[in-house]
C-alpha cells in the first residue's frame, strides 16, 4: 500500500514533496519538507508560529522612492513655481505675478519656435508611428525572409547611435542632396530616429497578441485588410498612442539632432531656449516652460484616460 501510495505520488502526479513526505512517514521519522508546507488553522503543534511574508514598505524603501522622486520633480516644481515670480531674478523670490505669460504673448521668437517645435513633433511622430508600426508588423510576423538580420539592425541602429552621429551623418546627406535645411528635414530626421522607439513598442505588444483572433476572423470570412482593422488595431491601439507620445515628447526634447538638420526659418524651441541661456535666464523661458509641462501632462492624462476606458470597455464587449 506505501509503496503504491508513492509510486502515484512520484510518477503519476510528480508531487515530488508529497512523495518525499511519504518516504520519511514511512520510515518513521520526521520529514524537513512538512515544515515548508503551511498548515490550516488549528493543524500540527499549538505553540508552532508560521512567519507570513507579506510585502510592504520599508522605511529604507520609502525614503529611496523619496529622494528619487524629489530627484526627478524637484527642480519641474521649482521651474513652474519661479513661472510666477514677480521678479526678474529666477533665483529670487519677489511675490506672485502673471507679467510673464502676459509678456510670453509679446515675444514673437519664442512664439515662433513653439509654432515649429509643435509642427515638427506633430509631423514626425505621425510619420514614426506609421513607419514603426509597419517595421514591427515585419519583424514580428514575418521571421524568416532574406535580410530580416541587416532590416532589423537598420530599424534599431538609432536607439544605440549617438546623437551627435546621427545629426552628422543625415547634414552630410542633406548636403550631398542639395536639399535646401529647414523644417522638413528636421522632420525626416526626427521621424528616422523616433522610428525605431515606436517599433519597440509595437513589437512589444504584438509578442503577446492572441493571433488566434485573427485566424478566427478570418476563418469567418474576414479578409486580411478587414482582420487588420477590425481585429489588431483595436487591440494594439494603447500602444500606437504610447507610441506617438514617446515620439512626439523625443522630438520635443531634441537639441542635438536639430541643431544639424535645421535651416532659417526653422529655430526649435529647445534650440530657442539654449541660445537665451546662455545669455542668463529669463522668467518667460520658465513661462513657456510650464506651458508645455501642462500640454504634455494634459496629453498623457487623456491618453490615460481613454485606455483605461477602451480596457475597461473590453471585457464587457
Amino acid at each position: 500500500m506505501i509503496g503504491r501510495t508513492l509510486w502515484v505520488e512520484f510518477f503519476n502526479n510528480r508531487d515530488w514533496p508529497a512523495g518525499e513526505r511519504g518516504c520519511h512517514r514511512a520510515a518513521r521519522r520526521p520529514c524537513p519538507a512538512d515544515d515548508a508546507v503551511p498548515k490550516a488553522a488549528g493543524e500540527g503543534s499549538p505553540n508552532r508560529r508560521h512567519i507570513v511574508v507579506r510585502p510592504g514598505f520599508t522605511p529604507v524603501t520609502i525614503l529611496a522612492l523619496t529622494f528619487g522622486f524629489a530627484f526627478l520633480y524637484l527642480p519641474i516644481l521649482l521651474l513652474i513655481l519661479f513661472s510666477f515670480n514677480a521678479s526678474r531674478l529666477v533665483t529670487v523670490w519677489g511675490g506672485f505675478s502673471l507679467k510673464w505669460y502676459s509678456e510670453l504673448l509679446a515675444n514673437t521668437q519664442l512664439l515662433d519656435s513653439v509654432w515649429v517645435t509643435l509642427r515638427v513633433g506633430m509631423t514626425s511622430a505621425t510619420l514614426a508611428l506609421v513607419f514603426g508600426t509597419l517595421a514591427g508588423i515585419t519583424l514580428v510576423r514575418f521571421t524568416r525572409f532574406r535580410g530580416r538580420v541587416l532590416f532589423s539592425g537598420m530599424v534599431f541602429a538609432p536607439l544605440v547611435m549617438p546623437e551627435v552621429i546621427t545629426g552628422l551623418s543625415l547634414l552630410l546627406l542633406f548636403v550631398s542632396l542639395d536639399w535646401d535645411r529647414g523644417m522638413w528635414t528636421v522632420i525626416i530626421a526626427h521621424t528616422t530616429f523616433a522610428t525605431a522607439y515606436v517599433s519597440v513598442v509595437v513589437q512589444s505588444r504584438l509578442l503577446t497578441f492572441d493571433v488566434m483572433l485573427e485566424e478566427a476572423a478570418m476563418d469567418l470570412g474576414a479578409t486580411p485588410l478587414k482582420t487588420f482593422f477590425v481585429i489588431t488595431l483595436p487591440v494594439i491601439a494603447p500602444a500606437l498612442v504610447s507610441g506617438w507620445l514617446l515620439a512626439f515628447t523625443l522630438s520635443l526634447d531634441d537639441l542635438v539632432i536639430a541643431s544639424f538638420t535645421t535651416g532659417p526659418g526653422a529655430t526649435t524651441l529647445p534650440m530657442r531656449i539654449y541660445s537665451q541661456v546662455r545669455l542668463g535666464v529669463t522668467p518667460e523661458i520658465n513661462a513657456i516652460s510650464t506651458v508645455l509641462i501642462g500640454l504634455v501632462t494634459l496629453g498623457v492624462i487623456t491618453a490615460s484616460v481613454l485606455q483605461k476606458r477602451q480596457l475597461a470597455r473590453g471585457p464587457a464587449a
